[in-house]
């Protein structure tokens, strides 16, 4: 039974922070390396076109783009952050904890 391995790279939340050229001269040559040759996967929340903010000075962003884009397959997911919905439920608990806590002290002070 011959097995079959894959050796992908993930290079996870591109955009999140800018980076030097240097950085940039560092992906391009990791992009350009496996380029045709290895699977790579990356992760954004930006849109290539946006890449110049992430790179800000570097000369080599549209070859790198043109390397990830060329024979890509390109998935967008749209919706709401799940991080960002876990920070709203906890902030809403925590408030109404908060509330009901108030409430008591509220009630046991009339009681008194």
């Amino acid at each position: 039974m011959s097995q079959l391995m894959l050796r992908a790279t993930l290079i996870d939340e591109v955009g999140y922070l800018s980076y030097s050229d240097r950085h940039a001269d560092l992906l391009f040559e990791l992009v350009s390396r496996r380029y045709l040759s290895k699977s790579t996967v990356v992760t954004t929340n930006k849109q290539f076109a946006d890449w110049g903010q992430v790179f800000p000075s570097a000369a080599c962003v549209v070859s790198l783009v043109d390397r990830l884009m060329h024979r890509a397959e390109v998935v967008r997911i749209k919706g709401e952050s799940y991080r960002q919905k876990e920070a709203e439920e906890r902030a809403a608990q925590r408030a109404a904890a908060r509330t009901t806590a108030t409430r008591a002290r509220s009630t046991a002070k009339a009681r008194a």
